[in-house]
């Protein structure tokens, strides 16, 4: 069965976006060059486009976490703007933030409430 397995991010600043992914979520980014970076964990990796020639319209990324409550504290504290609190859906419970260049993502915890 085919999986998601990268998500590429158009951002204007490469070096604040890792900053605040790293400060989030605790993810280390190997750079390819002046202008692109990517987690490199064999899992689903998430690369980060500075080239604005290279931007593409970007898809929701859902990151799975263990602790919502903390993760959401910790988008708040790395700079990222909650735009839909944590809300309960059929699979868990999630709430969707913005990067600090406006990248609309998602955290989810699987379960109920």
């Amino acid at each position: 069965m085919a999986k998601l397995n990268y998500v590429e991010l158009p951002v204007q600043d490469v070096a604040s976006t890792k900053a605040f992914f790293s400060a989030a979520f605790g993810w280390d980014f190997t750079n390819f060059g002046p202008t692109y970076a990517a987690t490199m964990s064999g899992e689903t990796d998430l690369g980060l486009q500075g080239d604005r020639a290279d931007w593409t319209a970007a898809p929701l990324a859902v990151i799975q976490v263990d602790d919502l409550e903390g993760t959401e504290a910790a988008v708040k504290e790395a700079g990222g703007t909650i735009s839909q609190p944590i809300f309960a859906f059929p699979g868990g419970r999630r709430f969707h933030f913005r990067d600090p260049n406006g990248n609309e993502l998602a955290a989810m915890q699987p379960g109920g409430e």
